[in-house]
């Protein structure tokens, strides 16, 4: 099934109508993704556990058919971050929502990455590998190092390409890799508090809260950007977050709505 939420219609409505009554959340089972069907989803996913934001995709879809769950984000680790953070829980939820990518792991259950080559490059070199050594492997593997990004193929396939990597250099490779629910780069390990970029990709591994907390740590380790999500000035967490082009993709705004909406959500 493909992510549904208020205001969709159709079989797959249907299906989750179905599912919803199953379990004990009884629905008119219609295709028609109204409010009742929306309340009775907010309210499986609170006592799942899970966040309810009223959208339905492969989380919501797992406990609906009784799988595990105990890798996805929670409302507990929601409530974490926030104390963490010392923010209230709408502004955590509004900054996931805008700048996470929803899901942390593949349906394989592997996390979701995404391999930098020319991020591979400056390792290589960090590590002490030599710029001749360094010229001679880009040469060798122009998809793996490479003075440019690129290369990008997406999912599992990212995997692959780490994997290729890792005969290269493991360290070099691991840290080149952005990693999990906010994509946070593997060359932060010592600055998040990890014993090596493996202790941080072991944590990347285990849960989608775990992924939370490298973010978390990212975000308490830059003075100016936690400083601007207490404030809850997006401006200016989106210009240090996403850097000075933040306006292009209007991160700001769409922080700033995504907060009033959770707000709300919240105080309903």
């Amino acid at each position: 099934m493909d992510m549904i939420s208020l205001g969709a219609r159709g079989d797959d409505v249907r299906t989750l109508q179905q599912r919803l009554a199953a379990a004990g959340y009884p629905v008119a089972i219609d295709g028609d993704f109204g409010p009742s069907t929306d309340s009775a989803v907010r309210q499986f996913q609170r006592d799942q556990g899970l966040i309810d934001d009223g959208t339905v995709g492969p989380k919501t879809h797992a406990a609906l058919l009784g799988r595990d769950t105990g890798k996805y984000l929670g409302l507990d680790h929601i409530a974490e971050a926030s104390k963490m953070l010392d923010v209230d829980t709408a502004s955590v939820r509004a900054v996931l929502l805008i700048e996470s990518r929803g899901n942390g792991f593949l349906a394989d259950g592997r996390p979701v990455i995404l391999y930098e080559r020319h991020i591979m490059r400056r390792r290589l070199l960090a590590n002490g590998y030599s710029r001749d050594a360094v010229a001679a492997l880009t040469q060798r593997w122009p998809r793996l190092v490479n003075i440019k990004s690129g290369g990008y193929q997406g999912g599992e396939a990212e995997h692959f390409r780490l994997q290729t990597a890792r005969g290269i250099d493991d360290t070099s490779a691991l840290e080149s890799c952005s990693w999990g629910l906010c994509q946070i780069m593997g060359y932060h390990w010592e600055r998040l508090g990890y014993s090596s970029v493996q202790d941080l990709v072991r944590a990347m591994e285990q849960s989608e809260g775990e992924q939370l907390k490298a973010f978390v740590r990212f975000i308490q380790t830059d003075a100016e950007l936690h400083a601007a999500l207490k404030a809850r000035d997006w401006a200016g967490f989106a210009r240090i977050y996403n850097g000075p082009g933040y306006k292009k993709n209007s991160y700001d705004t769409r922080l700033a709505e995504a907060y009033a909406m959770r707000s709300e959500e919240l105080a309903a």
